[in-house]
């Protein structure tokens, strides 16, 4: 009898071997070919589970966005909301390999829907969902005099993405980011990671 094809687990195989070219050589080293060849597949079948380049990245940055969901999930214990923002914007920073190379993923994904929007849709999405949890977070806490949490949410997301470059160039070392963070949502909060 064939072994059933587990057709989700040879997607994300796909997908992984297009996040290390995104990440090593930019999305220029994207392409059908070069993502069978890095994965150690054909071409065709690369092509029985994607027919576009889009429909790669596009499954691509799903997957990315639910591996932070995932491990935001596993790491936030109910807490004070403090904490659980903290915890959700950590996942998003490049402070170890794997999260280095979503980052390297993501920014690749940015720059090809600066100029493909329709394809930019999931992103939208993603970073809706997060300002409005992060924006509940900061209702939930009683944000700081004068702070709108709505504006907060983008602006920590903001952040988050500025701080995420800085580190990706080495301009910042983890450290120095996790500290940034910390003093802006200590700002925000009213109060200081760690206290609530």
């Amino acid at each position: 009898m064939p072994r059933k094809v587990d057709h989700r687990e040879r997607r994300e195989l796909l997908a992984d071997a297009l996040m290390r070219l995104a990440a090593s050589g930019g999305l220029e080293e994207v392409s059908l070919r070069h993502v069978a060849a890095e994965a150690g597949v054909s071409t065709g079948m690369v092509q029985h589970y994607f027919r576009t380049k889009d429909e790669m990245m596009t499954f691509a940055l799903g997957m990315v966005t639910d591996r932070i969901r995932e491990r935001s999930q596993a790491e936030l214990v109910p807490g004070p909301p403090l904490e659980l923002v903290r915890g959700l914007l950590l996942q998003v920073l490049p402070l170890d390999e794997t999260r280095r190379l979503e980052n390297h993923v993501v920014l690749a994904f940015l720059a090809y829907a600066a100029v493909k929007p329709s394809i930019a849709s999931g992103l939208r999405q993603l970073a809706a969902e997060t300002r409005t949890f992060i924006a509940d977070q900061l209702r939930a806490a009683g944000p700081a005099d004068g702070v709108d949490p709505e504006r907060a949410a983008a602006g920590l997301l903001a952040l988050v993405d500025g701080l995420g470059l800085q580190l990706l160039s080495q301009q910042y070392d983890e450290e120095e980011a996790v500290a940034a963070l910390d003093a802006q949502l200590a700002l925000l909060f009213g109060g200081h990671p760690g206290r609530g």
